[in-house]
């Protein structure tokens, strides 16, 4: 089915230098070839892709998915995961209930712990690979290097009794990059939930094979609930239920990692009690009242409203109702999956950032709308979710 303008293809080109596209005169619509150096990504693969309003896939070319997203439309790719969800009313575990909050002082204290030096260190250590793109050598490379630095910060921060309970895995993918996630193990014996805080680690231009920093998107949301972790590991913090933090790969491409990792929990009965997913915290745009965007469509209404509760507890600044649409991030494969799922972003949708993303002045130093201050506040959210949903273990 063929909803878009095409471009062309070459049947037969030999790859073009990766330098000849290193700006942003994207060549789309021109003769273009098939494979770069560096990219294991052929445009002329077929997938199958799942649009709004619509109940089959339809298939489309790498290259026409390419077009979609630059025109903003948004879409799952299911070519690996067309079960997705199909097993959710099998699901044993009843509906979660959120009490109020009830960890206050804990929390606090780890929220004074929370360092806007780690925060912009690993922006500009996250940023300095050309891209981030999941079929790309360097997207490959910017994963090994977050899979090291959690493990470095974990035999750093994390004190030694505490270090036996995480895990810290790749969950790798049929494309270059895998996803990674880290669990802290509960003490309970008696609650099988997972509590999941999550953000996706890849990067894009509007034409891929171009320089894709993406300092906002999403490296912002993957360097937040970092310092989180950080943060509550060096308290000694063990939960009552388990707390796992992801970082999905290939977001990008059509919440590809996300999805095969909602497919592998559902598969597996697994209790996710809640998941809230980060993407894009740092913009502020000029001359608006700084907020935390609370995504109010495609999510479960009492864990939005709880999500809501906590901003208002431990946050400095408000929160905001706003919309983003379908799939529009990580968040929608676990609501696909039948689990409850959260999104919180910079602002409301609006006046996030349209300006910078997906191009290659998705950086941290091109204005002062990029803030770091603001990425804290994310973080003080992502720790209040971890321990008000996880617990805090009198053990620990």
């Amino acid at each position: 089915m063929k909803f878009l303008a095409l471009f062309a293809l070459v049947s037969a080109a030999v790859a073009t230098p990766l330098a000849l596209y290193d700006n942003e005169q994207s060549p789309l619509g021109d003769v273009l070839p098939t494979e770069y150096p560096g990219f294991d990504l052929k445009l002329d693969a077929p997938r199958l892709v799942q649009l709004e309003g619509q109940e089959e896939p339809v298939v489309m070319t790498e290259l026409e998915k390419i077009q979609a997203k630059a025109q903003g439309i948004r879409f799952f790719d299911v070519t690996e995961t067309t079960d997705l969800g199909s097993l959710a009313q099998f699901r044993t575990a009843a509906k979660p209930s959120y009490p109020p909050p009830s960890h206050n002082e804990s929390v606090r204290a780890v929220l004074d712990t929370l360092n806007i030096q780690n925060l912009e260190d690993g922006i500009k250590k996250f940023t300095s690979f050309r891209t981030r793109y999941y079929r790309s050598d360097t997207g490959k490379q910017s994963q090994t290097w977050l899979l090291n630095k959690i493990t470095e910060l974990t035999k750093e921060f994390a004190p030694k009794l505490l270090q036996n309970s995480i895990s810290i895995q790749e969950f790798p993918h049929t494309w270059t990059q895998s996803s990674v996630i880290v669990r802290i193990n509960g003490t309970s014996t008696d609650d099988d939930g997972v509590v999941i805080i999550g953000a996706h680690q890849d990067s894009t231009n509007n034409w891929p094979f171009l320089p894709a920093p993406g300092a906002d998107d999403d490296g912002s949301g993957s360097m937040s609930i970092l310092e989180a972790y950080r943060a509550l590991i060096a308290a000694g913090w063990q939960p009552e239920r388990a707390v796992e933090f992801h970082w999905y790969a290939a977001e990008e491409g059509g919440l590809l990692g996300s999805q095969a990792v909602a497919r592998s929990y559902e598969s597996r009965n697994v209790n996710v009690v809640a998941m809230s997913q980060y993407d894009m915290t740092a913009f502020v745009k000029r001359g608006t009242r700084e907020q935390v965007g609370i995504i109010t469509d495609f999510t479960d209404p009492d864990l939005t409203q709880y999500n809501k509760d906590l901003v208002d507890l431990y946050l400095d600044i408000p929160w905001v109702d706003t919309q983003c649409g379908y799939a529009c991030s990580d968040h929608a494969s676990w609501r696909k999956a039948g689990y409850p799922s959260v999104f919180t972003i910079e602002s409301s949708f609006p006046e996030s950032n349209h300006q910078y993303i997906h191009t290659a002045n998705d950086r941290y130093d091109i204005s002062d709308e990029f803030s770091f201050e603001h990425m804290r506040e994310f973080s003080k959210l992502a720790v209040a979710f971890a321990v008000e949903l996880g617990g805090w273990s009198k053990s620990s």
